[in-house]
């Protein structure tokens, strides 16, 4: 420690970046990051087209679809949100398969920031995840396992509806059931029909995405697809 105001891993309150204060590459990436965070999440009210889905004490959900209006669609709206998503995410910069077919899902707080994002796209197939054995230990390194493994997939195909492609809170709001709320929208994934948890897959999940998966369908074998290659 030379006497530097910050030294070591840094977690900004703001965008929620873990950087190192000490390194000015992790500076630059990290300022860079925050800005477009701010861009991103600013919501512009009064589209004239929002199309609310469910409204809580603590925000609301609205669906943007991909024949909305540009202003919805082009910078600094879901274009740029999804691109901050990505960047959090650590996802490569890559296009949905059928853009034409995909549906936006985005939690608005009460301070009028956009705190979590959904992006869901048609499928055929999905791929079941093999579960393996938890190996003894305390419930942290059992978690810690579950972090770091590798997992995989079953190579035969199951029908599937709904592609989440992204999922993503902002990490100020995690655990208060913001993106199991985003998911309960899905039912207006396929209108008029009732969408079930056995019609969904998941795009490659981070490890925070697959415990949230395990989570939310109640198994480690829930259904994954690649939404890039299909």
């Amino acid at each position: 420690d030379a006497g530097q105001k910050h030294f070591g891993a840094v977690a900004c309150s703001v965008c929620g970046m873990l950087y190192s204060a000490a390194n000015p590459e992790d500076e630059s990436q990290h300022l860079l990051f925050h800005n477009q965070f701010i861009s991103a999440v600013k919501y512009v009210q009064g589209w004239k087209k929002e199309r609310i889905l469910s409204e809580f004490p603590d925000g609301k959900i609205i669906l943007v679809l991909p024949d909305d209006p540009k202003y919805a669609l082009k910078k600094p709206q879901v274009e740029e949100i999804r691109e901050m998503v990505d960047n959090d995410l650590g996802f490569q910069q890559v296009e949905t398969k059928c853009p034409s077919k995909t549906k936006t899902f985005l939690f608005i707080s009460n301070d009028k920031k956009v705190a979590g994002c959904l992006i869901a796209e048609h499928i055929q197939e999905g791929y079941r995840v093999i579960e393996e054995p938890m190996p003894e230990g305390s419930e942290g390194e059992k978690l810690m396992f579950e972090r770091q493994r590798a997992w995989c997939c079953s190579t035969t195909p199951e029908p599937a509806i709904c592609g989440i492609s992204r999922i993503w809170v902002v990490s100020v709001m995690r655990r208060q059931g913001i993106a199991s709320r985003m998911l309960e929208c899905l039912n207006n994934f396929i209108y008029g029909s009732y969408l079930s948890k056995d019609e969904i897959a998941f795009s490659d999940p981070t490890p925070d995405g697959k415990l949230f998966a395990t989570h939310y369908f109640g198994t480690s074998q829930f259904l994954v697809y690649n939404f890039v290659s299909g």
